[in-house]
């Protein structure tokens, strides 16, 4: 059989081993960025196993009490009217455990569902839908930021907008924003709650959130001027953390021979407000270690990856052209603190011409991800008509289709 043979010379199979080349560049593109959804699955995935974990202790909590009471009627001389109240009361128990089981059941079939929803997501991801599976993760990026931030109305509203409800954590920081409120507000129970919940976790990772909790609780007592409650909180509360951290607990306990208004340095700092914001601060890093979340938002991570990746000395010249995003003065200053790209040292060699690639022959990028000088494109496309064939992989292109790349 003949082979069929295209008007430029290449042969048909050249064609289609160009034709396939693309496609498995953009899988392979594809296929790296689904490693960074590390986050994206854990966080409902945690999620989910703290609401069975919950579920579990409140069930054996509730039939530990029930057959403890079954065991007082039966042991117990009661009379009969005695008898049938106390076991009524034991009935009342057993229907309010069954709703809360019900409750947790349909909570833990939600998360479920939402788990479920999170692998289809990343299964769906295909060159087909490339672009509007990128436009959901760009929204998913921007909803944990605002949620981080604390902008809760506006990240719902775009997470309603663009029916990915499923797909971002706004249950997940619904409990985090109870906490953040009432230690802005200078309360500490739901922050000592949420320790509660989470004691395990915390204990394994070796974490001290909540002895600061307690030593904040200990300075507004002394704050108050109520130092024979601050004695006995201490001794119930933050005796038992002096193996671990005596300098701190020393030193914050010596504040009772201060005041609130002291001008010595070393104690008026715990006295500051400044303190409730350093308690802010930890328990978001220790809600994101708990849960698996990355110290930073998202948006912050791939902002910089971004802007480093392009940032290189020339950027900062006067001569440096309009087209390279590091010209605007607001990306230079984002980017101001981040480490110059590691090309900059580089230098690029045309595979056609063996000519180096400079800013007087600059490169250009062809569909298929190949690189080729100005000058050698340009001959190229000269001699076919302003087509132009890709000598590694025989993919064929117009000249308008290519982009230029900067270089220093």
């Amino acid at each position: 059989m003949e082979m069929e043979t295209l008007p430029n010379g290449n042969s048909a199979t050249t064609a289609v081993s160009a034709a396939v080349t693309v496609p498995s560049l953009k899988l392979t593109q594809l296929a790296e960025s689904l490693k960074l959804e590390h986050q994206f699955l854990r966080v409902p995935f945690e999620h989910y196993k703290k609401t069975i974990r919950a579920n579990h202790r409140t069930v054996d909590k509730e039939m530990s009490a029930l057959i403890s009471g079954v065991g007082d009627a039966a042991d117990g001389d009661l009379s009969r009217d005695q008898a049938v109240q106390h076991l009524n009361s034991l009935v009342s128990r057993l229907q309010g455990l069954k709703r809360k089981l019900e409750n947790g059941n349909h909570t833990e079939n939600l998360q479920a569902q939402r788990c479920r929803a999170c692998l289809e997501h990343l299964e769906s991801a295909d060159l087909g839908n490339l672009s509007e599976w990128s436009n959901t993760r760009l929204k998913r990026i921007l909803v944990d930021y605002m949620l981080r931030m604390s902008y809760y109305d506006t990240a719902i509203k775009l997470a309603e907008s663009g029916n990915i409800q499923d797909l971002v954590d706004i249950n997940v920081f619904h409990d985090a924003k109870n906490v953040v409120d009432a230690l802005q507000n200078k309360e500490l129970a739901p922050a000592l709650a949420w320790c509660a919940d989470n004691k395990s976790r915390l204990k394994k990772s070796k974490s001290k959130f909540e002895f600061q909790l307690r030593l904040q609780e200990f300075i507004e007592l002394v704050r108050a001027e109520n130092n024979l409650r601050a004695i006995a909180y201490a001794r119930k509360y933050l005796a038992p953390w002096g193996a671990t951290h005596m300098k701190e607990l020393q030193r914050v306990v010596a504040a009772l021979a201060f005041k609130s208004s002291t001008e010595c340095a070393e104690y008026k700092v715990l006295f500051e407000a400044t303190q409730w914001d350093y308690l802010v601060d930890q328990f978001r890093q220790e809600f994101c270690r708990i849960y698996g979340m990355t110290p930073e938002p998202l948006l912050h991570i791939y902002l910089q990856a971004g802007l480093s990746a392009l940032k290189t000395p020339f950027c900062y010249k006067d001569d440096c052209t309009k087209e390279d995003p590091l010209s605007q003065e607001s990306f230079r200053k984002l980017a101001l603190p981040l480490p110059f790209s590691k090309q900059h040292h580089s230098k690029l060699v045309c595979y056609i011409t063996k000519e180096l690639m400079d800013t007087e022959n600059p490169p250009l990028v062809l569909p298929n991800g190949f690189v080729y000088s100005t000058k050698a494109v340009e001959e190229i496309a000269a001699k076919n008509n302003g087509k132009i064939t890709c000598p590694r992989t025989g993919y064929i292109c117009n000249y308008s289709d290519v982009v230029k790349a900067y270089v220093t």
